[in-house]
């Protein structure tokens, strides 16, 4: 048996290396002909498939330049048809010997599955009522010297799509469209928030201490300096120092790098936007952030209704707006508004089956947020912004005015997935510095995601930051909303993927 399977293991192999050798042998045969595919420098083309496609009834009969892919090929003798690909489709191509060069013809008849041409031709369409081009002047652009994957749409294995993304993209056209639609959603993102006043700035990816979120950083080592740094798991520090400083409205929108484990919802380097607004709080932020979702819908894909993960989703405007402790009542059935010590509170939730974690500390607080973590988070599949977060997992939050354990918090959750985070920024450098040096014992006691201390972000605070909203958004968790994909790494060109042997 283990003989039979090594066999056929080797038979693609076998099969692919004969083809790639007589590909070669193709290429050294034009290159000895003065022909190298390579040497040519550009083709001005004029139009694309879909705008001929578009237009046809205008620009049929009208001289046209294509050029891209061939997909296909077929026909016998002295009349071919391809399928050639370029950033917008397919499009038929029609080759007639007696209509071209007679040596265009059968260099042409020689060309691969694979090769990129240029062809000059004219509109038309063929009996069978296909728009296409006959080609007049078929000219080879580039080489393919390896075959294009057969019945690569069928594959089920992921891992290959992604690690050859190249080739995804060349016989998996419709895999392009949630690219496109990530760079339509950035695009109106920046546009809305530009029309707002905001400005796009620019901060450091090498920082000294890695702060703004609980994460694990990955560390770097420079060597003029002599010193370990951090890539950045947040924006956050360097843009509120940027308020501090009287830029009232700015964001950014910059990849992140956070050293843990990877998920169908988490890549290790990812992107978000980072916005900071003088002079609002955690719910102007709301109205953004609903702004953003629900317009992107609407304006590229022409719907709120939206699928993702087997559910339908309504993206209209008027989301859900909950308090934790609210939502905690409603979907596990404690009242934490009625509890006020901090055992009777962690006994409630044990009661229910849930654990807070090893490094955190018995409190109130973070009792609330293990049963809404544990209970409620998957429950939420509609949009629905949770507000008023404890004080013990949001360190960089406003207290609530009306209860101190509480921040002017709130996350956006649509399909028990997170898509947005929101403050009230703290501005008091008092509390800011407490809050720090809490966290430093959490990180004392052995948790590692929890924030350093940031002496000059301190620095900053006294000299003043005016009360703000702070928010971030996933860009990647969007586009996963926006397309209906059910991993980050259909939404992220080049995921990060374990090396192979």
């Amino acid at each position: 048996m283990s003989e039979q399977k090594n066999n056929q293991q080797a038979a693609p192999e076998q099969d692919l290396n004969q083809q790639r050798k007589v590909r070669r042998e193709k290429l050294a045969a034009l290159q000895a002909e003065g022909q190298d595919p390579f040497q040519q420098t550009r083709f001005d083309w004029d139009h694309t498939s879909q705008q001929i496609k578009d237009n046809f009834d205008a620009m049929e009969g009208q001289s046209v330049k294509v050029a891209g892919r061939l997909m296909s090929k077929r026909g016998m003798g002295k009349v071919s048809f391809c399928d050639l690909q370029d950033r917008d489709g397919r499009i038929q191509l029609y080759a007639r010997q007696d209509e071209m060069d007679e040596e265009v013809y059968k260099k042409f008849k020689k060309y691969d599955i694979g090769d990129i041409v240029g062809v000059d031709g004219e509109v038309f369409r063929t009996q069978r009522g296909e728009m296409s081009v006959r080609a007049k002047n078929i000219t080879l652009l580039s080489k393919s010297l390896l075959p294009l994957p057969e019945k690569f749409h069928g594959l089920q294995d992921r891992e290959l799509r992604y690690r050859q993304r190249y080739v995804d993209l060349m016989v998996n056209p419709e895999v392009k469209r949630n690219f496109v639609i990530r760079s339509q959603f950035i695009k109106f993102m920046r546009n809305y928030l530009d029309n707002m006043g905001y400005i796009e700035v620019e901060t450091p990816v090498l920082n000294t201490i890695a702060g703004g979120a609980a994460a694990r950083p990955f560390i770097t080592h420079h060597n003029t300096l002599d010193i370990d740094m951090y890539m950045r798991i947040a924006t956050e520090l360097p843009l509120k120092r940027l308020i501090v400083g009287g830029m009232d409205r700015v964001y950014e929108i910059g990849r992140i790098f956070r050293n843990e484990g990877m998920d169908p919802k988490h890549n290790p380097e990812f992107t978000t936007v980072e916005l900071y607004q003088a002079y609002t709080d955690f719910h102007g932020m709301m109205d953004i952030a609903e702004g953003i979702l629900s317009g992107a819908a609407k304006e590229i894909l022409g719907t709120y209704e939206v699928e993702w993960m087997g559910e339908k989703i309504n993206l209209a405007p008027g989301w859900r707006r909950l308090t934790m402790i609210d939502a905690v009542r409603e979907y596990v059935g404690i009242d934490f508004g009625a509890i006020t010590d901090d055992a009777e509170a962690v006994a409630a939730a044990k009661a229910v089956g849930v654990e807070l974690a090893e490094a955190a500390e018995p409190t109130w607080g973070n009792a609330l947020y293990a049963c809404f973590d544990q209970r409620v988070e998957e429950k939420l599949i509609q949009p629905t912004f949770i507000t008023m977060y404890p004080v013990e997992v949001s360190p960089l939050t406003k207290r609530s005015p009306e209860d101190p354990r509480l921040t002017e918090r709130f996350e956006l959750f649509i399909c028990h997935s997170e898509l947005a985070n929101a403050y009230s920024e703290l501005n008091d450098p008092i509390d800011q510095r407490h809050r720090f040096e809490k966290q430093a014992e959490q990180r004392e006691r052995g948790d590692d995601e929890t924030e350093m201390l940031d002496e000059d972000f301190l620095n900053a605070l006294e000299y003043g930051m005016p009360p703000t909203g702070g928010m971030g958004i996933g860009i990647d968790r969007s586009v996963m909303l926006l397309t209906g994909q059910d991993t980050i790494r259909e939404v992220i060109l080049f995921p990060t993927m374990k090396p192979l042997d």
